[in-house]
């Protein structure tokens, strides 16, 4: 029971840090706050700030990227890494259109977009979670293909969460934006197993 309590106080605390960040550099920018700053507004110590974000870049990129290495790695036995993502997205797409955080989602986007450090952070992550990828699908037997399934996979994913955020930013409501997004996934994933020529019939 205690221990139950003392989970969601910290899960408050990590969010309301993140949310105070993400105002604080959405009204002033990035650069020109202070973690200082943050941790005041935020009403914590700077200790206890750095130990739910380890660095000032933590609080707008922590949880920006997927662990797709890690959903291919934990996949059910027999199952392809291909069929697992799948269904990680699927899923994931038929939990958008409740209890998203829309406004929040495209305030981090907004931080994101308006700095060249944060970009910059993004593309790291990026390449570090491909290469990250390009192992486990080694691992799965991909052998050399296994660099560039990674980097199909990878663009793929970016392409879909890209789009979502499009949709959501130019006024499509979170369940219509989680619906398309799951008819995305399911194209997206046919062009990744089975080619162009799942679609080559429809192209002119």
């Amino acid at each position: 029971m205690m221990a139950g309590l003392r989970e969601r106080k910290k899960e408050e605390t990590r969010r309301r840090i993140s949310e105070v960040a993400l105002r604080l550099f959405d009204e002033r920018g990035y650069d020109a706050v202070t973690v200082n700053e943050v941790a005041e507004a935020a009403g914590v110590a700077k200790v206890t700030l750095f130990s739910y974000f380890p660095s000032k870049d933590c609080l707008v990129l922590d949880g920006v990227q997927e662990d797709t290495a890690t959903i291919v790695a934990g996949r059910a036995e027999g199952q392809r890494p291909l069929a697992a993502l799948r269904a990680h997205y699927r899923a994931m797409s038929g939990e958008q259109g409740g209890g998203l955080d829309v406004e929040g989602l495209l305030t981090k986007i907004r931080v994101i977009a308006s700095s060249p450090a944060l970009l910059a952070g993004v593309y790291q992550t990026n390449a570090g979670r491909r290469h990250e990828l390009a192992a486990a699908l080694a691992e799965a037997g991909a052998g050399r293909a296994a660099t560039l399934m990674a980097a199909q996979v990878t663009a793929a994913v970016t392409t879909l969460q890209e789009t979502f955020f499009h949709r959501l930013a130019t006024g499509v409501p979170p369940a219509e934006a989680g619906r398309l997004l799951g008819e995305d996934v399911e194209l997206a994933f046919d062009l990744l197993e089975h080619g162009f020529s799942s679609i080559e019939g429809d192209i002119a």
